[in-house]
């Protein structure tokens, strides 16, 4: 699987981390930046790691900033990203499993490495499951997000 990561600067020290772990589980990385800890602004990163999976170039992306919020928000505003805030690892891999969440959100200044590899292992090693009530949910959301549900 191929996940595209992005960074702010308050997400910047987490970023080498995420990414090691993401490594680890055998999966490949597109680093969309930053690349140091300069101030920058969350929503380009947010929008790169977007793009990346709109395209099909990505399956999968991690967003960071101080809180999370900030890319989850601006994220989320893309079609076809499903992105959430996961500070735990239950959340990280039922939000992939129930949701088809494609996008993890971390908060740089909120959680700390070592549970940031557990919920980026929880999140990379999940898989969607296919039951129906699952599905049912998924389409309800989509058409939500193409405007068509009543």
């Amino acid at each position: 699987m191929i996940i595209a990561v992005g960074t702010d600067h308050a997400g910047f020290l987490l970023k080498a981390a995420v990414i090691a772990t993401v490594k680890a589980c055998g999966h490949v990385v597109i680093d969309v930046g930053t690349y140091d800890e300069q101030k920058v602004d969350f929503p380009d990163y947010a929008y790169k790691i977007g793009k990346l999976l709109q395209n099909g170039e990505a399956n999968r992306g991690i967003a960071l900033c101080g809180s999370g919020v900030g890319v989850c928000i601006a994220i989320n505003k893309m079609d076809g990203i499903y992105a959430s805030v996961c500070h735990d690892t239950y959340s990280a891999h039922q939000g992939v499993e129930h949701d088809g969440m494609n996008v993890l959100c971390l908060g740089g200044r909120v959680i700390g490495e070592e549970l940031a590899k557990d919920i980026v292992s929880s999140f990379v090693n999940a898989n969607q499951l296919h039951e129906t009530k699952y599905i049912n949910r998924i389409n309800k959301i989509k058409a939500i997000e193409s405007r068509q549900m009543e």
